[in-house]
């Protein structure tokens, strides 16, 4: 099994000159992070867009549950034609996988809509990057009346923005089982692999019974289907940024593109080359 490399934390710093107000609902933080950083797990009383103008994240959220039982993890890796959206109050945790030009933008409660409130991958349009990115330049940022404007811009182009299955659901790091925890993050950072449930049982310290019934418990799904998922979401990012179906292919495990095409177009009902840097 592959191990995941340490990455450097880097404190979250001081949110309160980004803080979100109902007559400024959209303010815009930017950073440029280094290789294999990250931001520990916390949470905002507001909405977050997590998106990268240049470089590759890997952000995760957790979705809400019942004290007494597990919560349920979503890790995403985004591209920069990508963003994810982050509910008001969802724990979350974003890592730079490459060196990052890092946008986030802090959206104040009253403007979320009653059905934003689960993690999303948004598809980043031409507009809504430039917005994104004028919200940052120096001849806009002391003008509130310019902030404003483009807040209504950002808010109706979100709202309108196609959505991508890149999500990834990953067991409770807490509450979870811990051999179910370690397969899955093995899995993530091996996509290629495609070693059966048997296969990882063998290094996990847990039988494949066990495993196959703490997947469906816990993330409410099989492993061969979950295992797709992780290489569906290793896959689409490389199809976002212009990878060649080929490449994308042999990355993701497959020895050929027509069997990689096949399960592409199974799982998400499109042929991997509609998902390209301007695809929807």
């Amino acid at each position: 099994m592959n191990t995941r490399r340490p990455r450097r934390a880097v404190p979250v710093g001081d949110t309160d000159p980004y803080r979100p107000t109902p007559q400024r609902p959209v303010r815009c933080r930017a950073r440029s992070m280094g290789h294999d950083t990250q931001f520990e797990p916390h949470h905002h009383p507001w909405g977050q867009v997590a998106y990268c103008a240049s470089g590759l994240l890997q952000v995760t959220v957790a979705a809400h549950a019942p004290e007494a039982a597990p919560a349920m993890e979503t890790t995403t890796i985004v591209p920069p034609s990508r963003a994810v959206w982050i509910p008001p109050g969802a724990r979350h945790a974003v890592s730079m996988l490459e060196a990052s030009q890092l946008y986030t933008l802090y959206i104040d409660p009253s403007v979320v809509a009653p059905d934003w409130q689960r993690s999303r991958v948004l598809v980043v349009s031409p507009l809504l990057r430039e917005l994104v990115l004028g919200m940052e330049l120096p001849q806009h940022v002391g003008d509130e009346e310019r902030q404003r404007s483009i807040s209504t811009l950002v808010l109706a182009e979100m709202a309108h923005a196609p959505t991508q299955p890149l999500g990834v659901p990953m067991p409770d790091p807490q509450r979870g089982d811990r051999r179910l925890r370690a397969l899955c993050e093995a899995v993530m950072n091996a996509p290629a692999q495609h070693a059966t449930l048997a296969e990882w049982a063998a290094q996990s310290g847990a039988s494949e019974r066990t495993l196959a019934r703490l997947f469906r418990d816990e993330l409410g799904t099989g492993f061969q289907r979950w295992r797709q998922q992780v290489v569906l979401a290793h896959a689409l990012p490389m199809l976002a940024r212009g990878a060649p179906v080929s490449q994308v292919a042999a990355a993701s495990g497959y020895a050929s593109d027509s069997a990689f095409s096949a399960m592409f177009r199974a799982a998400l009902g499109q042929p991997p080359s509609r998902f390209g840097p301007t695809g929807h």
